[in-house]
């Protein structure tokens, strides 16, 4: 059985609260690693630009009898990545940080790739597979987390349950579409 955590009393807290009170909502209790959540987080923010990027394309290149269809899908894909991105975004600030939307680094940055592709079936799998990578990518930042940062993680498994419901979706569509 694992110790249970002592409550602070009341009168640390306020004596705590005014301590370094430019640091927001960062507090001395704040016990992860800030400049590596910060640079986790910009990866995660650079692959959720690019998703979005990429399904904005794919959106405007669907063709062929599934392709309002599917495009469709693709759009309301690329909306969800974008209030992702700008979650992100928020977090970032609230730990002090800067959000990087440098358009020179995002492809760096970002786990997932920025792929074209010429057909329906083609965009399907890319984006099925940009999905998996950020499933992986937010279960892993989730799990280096742990306790550390209970409001990052929360956030992270917020848009993971996103990224899942993305994937079923596109294997679904991957089912229903030539290759």
């Amino acid at each position: 059985m694992s110790a249970r955590h002592a409550l602070t009393d009341v009168p640390t807290l306020r004596r705590q609260a005014r301590l370094h009170i430019e640091a927001g909502a960062v507090t001395a209790g704040y016990d992860a690693d800030r400049p590596q959540v910060l640079k986790m987080l910009n990866e995660a923010l650079a692959t959720e630009i690019v998703c979005m990027l990429r399904y904005r394309r794919h959106h405007f290149m669907a063709r062929g009898i599934h392709g309002q269809s599917v495009g469709a899908e693709f759009l309301a894909h690329a909306h969800e990545e974008q209030a992702h991105a700008d979650l992100l975004a928020a977090r970032i600030v609230q730990l002090g940080g800067e959000p990087d939307f440098s358009p020179q680094q995002l492809h760096e940055r970002s786990h997932a790739e920025y792929v074209a592709c010429g057909s329906l079936g083609e965009m399907i799998k890319e984006n099925l597979i940009a999905e998996r990578i950020a499933i992986d990518s937010y279960r892993d930042m989730v799990l280096y987390l742990g306790a550390h940062d209970p409001t990052t993680r929360q956030l992270l498994e917020h848009i993971l349950a996103v990224e899942e419901e993305h994937a079923d979706e596109l294997a679904d569509l991957l089912d229903g579409v030539p290759r």
